[in-house]
């Protein structure tokens, strides 16, 4: 029974970490990468412990395979979260870099709020609330912009 728990909480970890691949908090990077690779740039303001419409849009959209595969190729992903329990707390560096963005991005508070960006750090598309499409269509609106630029 003991070899069935660690399996069990290592199958947890895995889990939870596999969610998180391929999005980072560190915009200046990510920016100076997607300029790099000639990618677009995702910056996604969320309350990831309060807000159900920014839980809605990682868990259906941000999670899901259609998102992933294109985004893994196609995308530098940034998240500012904006958590408010005490136990999912950011650093006090995060917290500053989180509201730094927020000044310049997103000056009215909305949540959820994805961006798209070019390297420059130039908004192209905005989600503002629950994208309310498909993991599919979510994409489809992303390549669209890129057609078009």
């Amino acid at each position: 029974m003991k070899t069935f728990g660690i399996v069990f909480v290592i199958a947890i970890l895995i889990s939870v970490l596999a969610m998180n691949f391929g999005w980072t908090t560190n915009f200046n990077k990510a920016k100076e990468e997607a300029k790099k690779e000639n990618k677009y740039l995702l910056l996604n303001f969320s309350g990831s412990d309060w807000c159900v419409p920014c839980i809605r849009t990682e868990k259906e959209i941000f999670h899901s395979s259609a998102f992933s595969n294109y985004a893994d190729s196609n995308l530098v992903l940034v998240n500012a979260d904006f958590p408010r329990l005490k136990k999912n707390k950011l650093t006090t560096t995060q917290t500053k870099e989180n509201e730094m963005l927020a000044e310049k991005y997103n000056k009215s508070g909305a949540f959820p709020l994805t961006l798209l960006l070019d390297g420059n750090g130039k908004v192209v598309k905005e989600w503002v609330g629950y994208p309310g499409v498909s993991p599919d269509k979510f994409v489809d609106q992303i390549k669209s912009v890129e057609c078009h630029n």
